[in-house]
Order: structure tokens, then C-alpha cells, then sequence
């Protein structure tokens, strides 16, 4: 059992920065591929990025690539999401995910509450 708690969101206007972070509970983080999805108003919700057990994989969306970093602390148990050049288009509900494998990444067992990230044009 994986608890996914997020942190780090807000408003920012176009072309800011903001890092998302998500603490896991369980002493098993480091074995799960870890993501990040976010949910526009009136939308689904919709893949972001990942990364692999061991941080030497990741994917990103083609709408977030060059823009988006995503990284993982396995001692401190977090995952990060650093976010550049925001814009508009960005804002939503950002979920921390963990999955079995990096293969169900789209599709993961575990998921935290969400944060808010806006950004203002």
C-alpha cells in the first residue's frame, strides 16, 4: 500500500515556475514507477509525466516536453514535478500516481488527493 500526498501548487502567472512535490508513505516507494497526471476543468484527466523505480527513466507528454521535469528522491521519498514556462493551457488539478510497473504507468494503482496549479495569462 502506497499513500500519495501532494504539495506545491498555486497560482503563478504565464511564463513562471512552480515545483510540485509528492510524499509517499511505505518503505517500499523506491520499487514503484511514479507519475504525474492533471485534470482540466471540463476534462479528462490526462497523462503528464513518469519515471522509472530508479530515475533513469522517464516520459513525458509531447504538450509539456521541454517545458516539465520530472524527478524522485527514493531516500526522502518524493517525487518531483518542476515546471517551467507555464502556461494558461497548464492549469489544473496535478495527481501524483504510482503504478506496479512502468508498463501500467497509464493506468496506476495508486493516487494521491490532487493540488491546484493556475496560471494566469
Amino acid at each position: 500500500q502506497v499513500q500519495l500526498v501532494e504539495s506545491g501548487g498555486g497560482l503563478v502567472q504565464a511564463g513562471g515556475s512552480l515545483r510540485l512535490s509528492c510524499a509517499a508513505s511505505g518503505r517500499t516507494f523506491r520499487s514503484y514507477p511514479m507519475g504525474w497526471f492533471r485534470q482540466a476543468p471540463g476534462k479528462e484527466r490526462e497523462f503528464v509525466a513518469a519515471i522509472s523505480w530508479s530515475g533513469g527513466g522517464t516520459h513525458y507528454a509531447d504538450s509539456v516536453k521541454g517545458r516539465f521535469t520530472i524527478s524522485r528522491d527514493n531516500a526522502k521519498n518524493t517525487v518531483y514535478l518542476q515546471m517551467n514556462s507555464l502556461k494558461p493551457e497548464d492549469t489544473a488539478v496535478y495527481f501524483c500516481a504510482a503504478a506496479n510497473s512502468m508498463a501500467t504507468i497509464l493506468s496506476p494503482d495508486y493516487w494521491g488527493q490532487g493540488t491546484q496549479v493556475t496560471v494566469s495569462s
